[in-house]
């Protein structure tokens, strides 16, 4: 086993990832390096190709967490192979789960975002304030603008991070099961 000590450069990259509660990009991990950096430039390019050896070493050694990047922010997650263990601890005893008009709200949002209350109120079919508030509330979605003095909501990276989603791209497409969705709005 290689226990070989890590550059300070690395080292102060991966506390500044464990203390990081969003991700961060290279460039911005370079200028906050920089500034501490008497001897010379850190470089996003520099800072990027570490980036990378950490992810890469994470991966290889199966370690329990992984440094994931996207759109050029990274972030440490827990190692997704290990999910039902860290669920399990997280939820053990304090399980909430969502009701069945919560995920239908929610299943709206996301096809639809932005929208406002009255269009998911026509897809559902129901009045939907109260759903919306308590999801609001779980930081799953926000109000994200207005149209016509309608607050419109969308889907937040909690919800994606929750679903263990890089991007709403990677929701399974619908089509194939609902009449033509834009019909619902005429």
């Amino acid at each position: 086993m290689d226990l070989s000590p890590v550059s300070l450069l690395r080292s102060r990259i991966e506390s500044l990832l464990l203390v990081s509660d969003e991700p961060i990009s290279a460039a911005d991990l370079a200028r906050v390096l920089d500034s501490l950096n008497d001897n010379e430039t850190v470089s996003t390019e520099h800072v990027r190709a570490e980036l990378q050896a950490i992810a890469d070493e994470y991966g290889q050694r199966g370690s329990g967490f992984e440094l994931r990047e996207q759109d050029d922010a990274w972030r440490l997650y827990t190692r997704r192979a290990n999910s039902d263990v860290v669920e399990a601890k997280l939820l053990d005893g304090t399980q909430q789960r969502l009701s069945r008009a919560a995920l239908e709200t929610l299943a709206v949002i996301a096809y639809r975002q932005p929208c406002t209350r009255a269009q998911v109120a026509s897809v559902r079919g129901v009045n939907c304030d109260g759903v919306i508030r308590t999801l609001s509330l779980r930081g799953l979605i926000a109000d994200t603008g207005e149209t016509g003095g309608a607050h419109l909501y969308s889907t937040t990276d909690l919800f994606l991070e929750q679903l263990g989603l890089d991007s709403l791209e990677q929701l399974p497409d619908l089509a194939p099961l609902l009449p033509d969705v834009d019909d619902i709005d005429d």
